[in-house]
């Protein structure tokens, strides 16, 4: 660019000065031919240099526009790419706000319908209230029915034959299955004979007798506990062995087990087996909520409600393999049953309880397969150490946790039937699934039996 501003500003030098020239000069003087070739000489130099100059700059210019239009391409590349990017954010940031506006939505008729289902979740709590009450009206309706058209079809002889072929025929399924067990343990006797013979005719029944006898023992500890069943004296030892030496009428008895003093108990001979009765609940006219010592020694009347006591249950179960039947009988006088094989501890375990449940017509409310022991208002064993059982339950039982099935609660009476807010506190059977059992009365009964397990 200077290149070129010298050779313009010479150039017009030259013309300036001849310019000049040819005003003072009056008469103007030819010039020579070769004055004129310099001149011409002298401004091809010039135009010559100053084309070389301009040649120069466009190259070097075309270099520094070839490197802008190159960082021009890349500037607008990386602003394309910039800007696709900003679109794609742009349209995810919509799909963003389409789905979260779908989510509220979808929130708010959620939200919506679950107050819908607990209105109507509430409006049928209602109805069943409703339903359950009519259907007991009508429960009782139909047993009053029936009960009047038994009463007025049915005579009296009819109704004495039917209740007598009823008990004969539990007496003839008692005595088959009393013949069942004689021949089952004439069987296991014929066996121990047969052995003690082959031992007996062995040279080597001198040195292995002592070891025979122990060995016995340890192959035959039922045989020994059956065996306790009657003692030498000939005193009743349960229901059973009076049952067996003919007695057939229900009532009051005194046995004496193995190792005890002998006390009355209530049997129950009419049905299809003799159950020696240990508690009984029908009216609340005895008070179950006592101390530790009366539940050990017993309490209560047994023509009425009772509780045979700790102690003499034991000393009864202590004697061989027993079956614990429980009945209980609800407000609306549906009557249901279940039966367990028993175990139970001595005092020196406070009396606690093994329960299998082998039948029965209502779901188990008793922990299974597990140790739980006896509790009272002044001796707690429930697992809740913090809360004594039997101070919010009111009588002595065997707890696991509080608030469980108690058959010893306080007996409530009750006009309105069914409420579970008036009599949850009283005497109630209470499955893990399911609704609780309201009762009016219950029957605990045991009954030995040789079987050691059931199917």
């Amino acid at each position: 660019m200077k290149i070129i501003l010298v050779l313009v500003f010479m150039i017009s030098l030259v013309i300036s000065g001849r310019l000049d020239s040819h005003l003072e000069s009056a008469t103007p003087e030819p010039k020579s031919r070769f004055a004129m070739s310099d001149d011409v000489h002298l401004l091809a130099t010039g135009l010559l240099q100053l084309g070389r100059g301009l040649q120069d700059f466009v190259i070097k210019t075309k270099t520094q526009m070839d490197d802008i239009f190159q960082r021009l391409n890349i500037f607008d590349r990386s602003f394309s790419e910039i800007l696709q990017q900003t679109n794609e954010m742009k349209e995810e940031e919509q799909q963003l706000k389409k789905a979260t506006t779908r989510l509220q939505a979808t929130e708010e008729e959620m939200r919506n319908a679950s107050l819908q289902l607990n209105s109507k979740i509430d409006f049928l709590s209602i109805e069943k209230i409703q339903l359950n009450n009519k259907v007991w009206k009508l429960e009782e309706k139909i047993t009053e029915l029936v009960q009047t058209q038994l009463d007025i079809h049915e005579p009296r002889e009819i109704a004495s034959l039917k209740s007598f072929v009823e008990q004969q025929d539990g007496h003839l399924k008692h005595l088959l299955k009393i013949v069942q067990l004689q021949h089952a343990q004439l069987t296991k006797q014929q066996g121990q004979i047969q052995d003690l013979e082959e031992k007996i005719n062995s040279p080597n029944f001198q040195e292995d007798s002592q070891l025979f006898s122990v060995k016995e023992d340890d192959r035959h500890p039922k045989l020994k506990k059956t065996a306790k069943n009657s003692n030498s004296r000939g005193n009743a030892t349960d229901c059973t062995w009076i049952y067996n030496s003919g007695e057939r009428s229900n009532g009051i008895y005194s046995i004496k087990p193995n190792g005890s003093k002998a006390f009355n108990v209530y049997c129950e001979m009419e049905g299809e087996n003799p159950w020696t009765i240990i508690q009984k609940r029908s009216d609340g006219s005895v008070d179950f909520n006592q101390t530790w010592e009366s539940y050990i020694d017993g309490f209560g009347n047994l023509d009425g409600e009772f509780w045979l006591g700790l102690q003499k249950i034991y000393s009864i179960v202590d004697q061989a393999n027993y079956i614990l039947r429980i009945e209980l009988e609800d407000w609306r006088a549906n009557k249901r049953y279940i039966e367990y094989t028993f175990k139970m501890g001595g005092p020196d375990r406070d009396y606690a309880l093994f329960l299998s449940r082998i039948t029965g017509n209502i779901p188990n409310a008793l922990p299974e397969q597990k140790e739980i022991k006896f509790s009272t208002k002044d001796h707690s064993n429930s697992t809740e150490r913090k809360l004594n059982c039997t101070e919010s339950d009111s009588g002595g039982w065997w707890y696991n946790v509080c608030e469980e099935t108690n058959l010893n609660g306080r007996y409530i009476r009750s006009s309105s039937k069914g409420k579970l807010e008036r009599k949850k506190r009283g005497l109630y059977w209470k499955p893990q699934k399911g609704k609780p059992y309201l009762l009016k009365s219950t029957k605990l009964m045991i009954y030995p039996t040789d079987f050691e397990t059931f199917d």
